[in-house]
């Protein structure tokens, strides 16, 4: 049996079985005094995770944000990031230069900063990055929590990474900006976990299908999405060719660092004091749902997976 057989989801939940049992949440979560420092690491590959077209520059902010997106998830403060990287020994030192540019530029927009790291040669551009942040405990928001009744929740829109995949490949650079400059919602979480009626979140960084998937499953609920009231960006709307191929850039592309969170029903409007963000659905019992046109199918557990 290869990874390539069962795909990242079975690979990790494996690799966590053998280690004696992880919370999956976006980052891990080390006790200090009354807060909690939480640690987030992300690796990623020049063929598998960059676009073709992608600047040096992009690459760089990239591998800062899909960091800082995992710490906003958990309603933290950034604390700061490190860098490890692989460069294959033929790469122009300008682009090197550039790649870094883009780590500072993020990290700087995020109001953070690169720590320190490490670099090496090697085959293939590779960039792992370590990002740190710091919660209260009081407000720290794990992927777990959310109840039968809470209401379902995105910031953003969604579906506009998928949309700039098809861009690129149809030359549409302009509509592919969302894509190659994510912007993790780091503002947004700190306020959302500082209004207390938040039960549950994490980023939606592998597709609203997946994610929904797996925070039904940190927390032993499901969920109904309205079709209707989902957000869709503007990208999707500008390039799809129907409402099925938009509906499927929304559930199944990865790629919008959006926030996916659930509120107490009663507590909706201390969470929008805390930013902008629309209603799609409800934790239910169990099972995940979407309802269009007043019927109701099963979503699958489908999205971005590295090794299927």
């Amino acid at each position: 049996m290869k990874f390539s057989d069962i795909g990242e989801r079975s690979l990790i939940s494996r690799i966590t079985e053998m280690l004696g049992g992880l919370e999956h949440d976006d980052c891990a979560v080390i006790g200090i005094d009354g807060d909690y420092l939480v640690v987030t690491t992300d690796m990623l590959h020049r063929e598998t995770d960059f676009p073709a077209q992608a600047t040096p520059w992009q690459i760089g902010w990239m591998c800062a944000a899909v960091n800082l997106s995992d710490i906003a998830a958990m309603g933290a403060e950034p604390l700061g990031v490190l860098i490890a990287s692989g460069i294959p020994p033929e790469t122009d030192v300008g682009f090197i230069d550039e790649i870094f540019r883009g780590i500072r530029d993020c990290v700087e927009a995020y109001g953070t900063e690169v720590l320190g790291g490490d670099t090496d040669a090697h085959r293939e551009l590779t960039i792992c990055g370590t990002a740190l942040g710091r919660v209260s405990r009081g407000r720290i928001l794990r992927r777990r929590g959310a109840r039968p009744g809470d209401l379902l929740c995105t910031t953003g829109s969604l579906g506009g990474a998928g949309a700039g995949l098809k861009a690129l490949n149809l030359g549409r650079i302009d509509l592919a900006r969302r894509l190659l400059e994510p912007r993790p919602r780091l503002r947004e979480g700190i306020a959302l976990a500082g209004t207390g009626a938040v039960t549950a979140m994490m980023d939606n960084s592998d597709g609203l299908a997946l994610s929904l998937h797996d925070l039904a499953e940190a927390g032993g609920t499901g969920f109904v999405i309205e079709y209707e009231r989902i957000p869709i960006a503007d990208e999707v709307k500008a390039i799809a060719e129907s409402d099925d191929e938009a509906l499927e850039m929304v559930l199944r592309a990865g790629g919008d660092f959006e926030l996916l969170f659930t509120v107490r029903e009663e507590r909706i409007d201390d969470a929008r004091e805390a930013c902008e963000f629309s209603v799609i659905g409800r934790a239910v019992e169990n099972g995940i749902w979407l309802v269009r046109d007043g019927s109701r199918m099963q979503i699958p557990r489908i999205g971005y997976e590295h090794g299927s």
